[in-house]
């Protein structure tokens, strides 16, 4: 998940070195944080937050299966 969350984010992005996606599991739940450079958030939230919106709707179709709670959360 990680990966594929990663790559779209670094081909979305001007600066790909900035991209860091860490994975936090707890015991029900999940947490994707994804971190970019400030110039290129506005990039991956989008207009109207519809690039978010497709990055989380990817990521809970993969979490899926494991029916555990997953969030994409950006730049905390």
């Amino acid at each position: 998940m990680k990966e594929l969350v990663e790559f779209i984010v670094r081909e979305l992005v001007e600066d790909k070195d900035a991209v860091k996606v860490e994975i936090e599991e707890g015991e029900e739940e999940t947490i994707v944080r994804v971190k970019v450079a400030d110039a290129d958030m506005g990039r991956v939230i989008g207009k109207n937050g519809k690039v978010a919106s497709s990055i989380r709707t990817i990521v809970k179709a993969m979490a899926g299966s494991n029916r555990r709670k997953t969030f994409v959360k950006f730049g905390e």
